[in-house]
């Protein structure tokens, strides 16, 4: 029972600080790699042909905390040197206590500036809906010393909070992003929320701060091949990615490891003052698909009762049909983005 009143304040408390904003926190994957343009737009466009990429990642399950659910599209015009994406993106927050779904659409240009050195600048635009079942949020004047949120008959206590006039609302969204990149080394930065829209379900009147807070990514890599890495071979791709979001950021640390069909990385995550995961990576890439399992093994004080967090990935990317073979080799020539197709 103490378990069970425990997980039912922690989650009472979470989800009715979200009342004020729409997320305390954007979900961020650990897998970021094989989608991108949800870190950063400029990455739209990354190849000559369609790339499909479609990730779930189910974190701290022994809590019911998130599972969050995303599938992007994304295809270059090379002949204009631009770039053009899609994100449909869910998010399920305390076992269907708060959802939230979000479609974007992504535009980037590709400016060389001559000796290898190109710059992608990105926006995004998007719309994101939010949804509060209030019938499964517990507070605490609901509570019973023995019985939980529940009476000696099982009926569920009544609570003194107002339910709000509005459950659910939608706001435009907007981004933008910088990526700069040669043969060997790439570094980006970007803006989520922009203009901080509105994402409040209760009423002004309380005084709370309603703007989604923005959200800042900074990223930074490279890419070292060992071997002729455009038939496959060799290359690994150590990386840094700082991501900030009100008062909450993260600093991941690591690197992806590329050994012909088999591919591998590991992770370090450290979250505000605190560490946070070490996050492993095993997948298996064939012609056109690939798929990867990571698994976040929690640091923190959640650490023996979160369960980790577990995240799968399956690309379809067409560059790598046979058909599009050529136009892939020449692409490598040209930037360090191999663990991102």
């Amino acid at each position: 029972m103490v378990s069970k009143v425990a997980r039912i304040l922690f989650f009472s408390g979470l989800m009715f600080s979200t009342l004020t904003v729409l997320r305390a926190q954007d979900p961020v994957f650990s897998q970021f790699y094989a989608s991108p343009i949800q870190i950063n737009p400029a990455f739209a466009g990354n190849t000559f042909n369609p790339f499909i990429s479609l990730q779930y990642r189910n974190q701290w399950p022994a809590l019911k905390a998130y599972v969050t659910y995303a599938a992007t599209y994304s295809q270059s015009v090379s002949d204009l040197n631009i770039g053009t994406g899609i994100l449909l993106m869910s998010d399920n927050a305390g076992n269907g206590i708060f959802k939230t779904n979000q479609v974007s659409g992504f535009f980037s240009y590709d400016l060389n500036l001559g000796n290898d050195v190109h710059t992608k600048i990105g926006v995004e635009a998007g719309y994101i809906q939010s949804r509060l079942n209030w019938d499964k949020l517990v507070f605490l004047d609901q509570l019973d010393p023995r019985y939980g949120p529940k009476d000696a008959s099982g009926n569920q206590n009544l609570s003194g909070e107002q339910r709000p006039d509005n459950l659910s609302k939608g706001v435009l969204d907007l981004g933008a992003g910088v990526l700069a990149y040669n043969n060997t080394y790439y570094a980006g930065l970007s803006v989520k929320h922009l203009t901080s829209p509105d994402a409040s379900l209760l009423s002004k009147n309380n005084n709370l701060f309603v703007g989604l807070p923005s959200r800042i990514t900074a990223q930074l890599g490279a890419q070292y091949s060992l071997g002729d890495s455009r038939n496959g071979g060799l290359f690994v791709s150590p990386n840094l990615m700082f991501v900030k979001q009100g008062e909450f950021y993260q600093l991941n640390g690591g690197a992806y490891v590329g050994i012909d069909e088999i591919f591998f990385g590991g992770w370090y995550r450290h979250a505000g003052k605190n560490t946070d995961a070490i996050i492993g990576l095993v997948g298996f890439q064939k012609d056109i698909f690939k798929i990867g399992y990571s698994y976040d093994f929690t640091l923190s004080d959640l650490s023996g009762q979160s369960g980790g967090s577990h995240e799968i990935s399956v690309t379809i990317n067409f560059d790598n049909s046979e058909s599009a073979r050529r136009k892939r080799r020449l692409r490598e020539m040209e930037d360090c983005f191999k663990m991102f197709r």
